[in-house]
């Protein structure tokens, strides 16, 4: 069984995740069958080492994990990885893909420049 983890910061505001979230549910929506859940580095539950566990627990035995940020700073080039370890350690059955920090896709970056162009 397939899983997908959206990793980001975190807030204070509640309001805040509600981006990661549509982005979970719209995972759901086009691939049924693939596990999603939402982890956070700070300030919101469930972090990545819960959120791997909780798919585990599903079943979930290919795992992929997209960092939610625009570039990879600090937390996704030093803090992420050790995490990510963690997470390996805890869970040797399952495999786990580390993709790159979402905003440096060459995708994300070409929508990025259609949205501030107007379209």
């Amino acid at each position: 069984m397939r899983g997908v983890i959206l990793f980001a910061h975190g807030s204070r505001d509640p309001q805040w995740r509600r981006p990661v979230d549509a982005v979970a549910q719209r995972i759901g929506q086009l691939q049924p069958a693939v596990q999603v859940r939402c982890a956070f580095l700070e300030l919101c539950e469930p972090d990545l080492p819960s959120a791997a566990a909780a798919l585990a627990e599903a079943g979930v035995t290919q795992l992929t994990v997209l960092p939610m940020f625009l570039g990879t700073g600090k937390h996704a080039r030093e803090d992420l990885p050790l995490i990510i370890e963690q997470v390996r350690a805890a869970h040797p059955q399952m495999a786990l893909h580390l993709l790159a920090a979402v905003g440096e896709d060459p995708r994300m970056l070409d929508l990025i420049a259609r949205i501030a162009l107007g379209g």
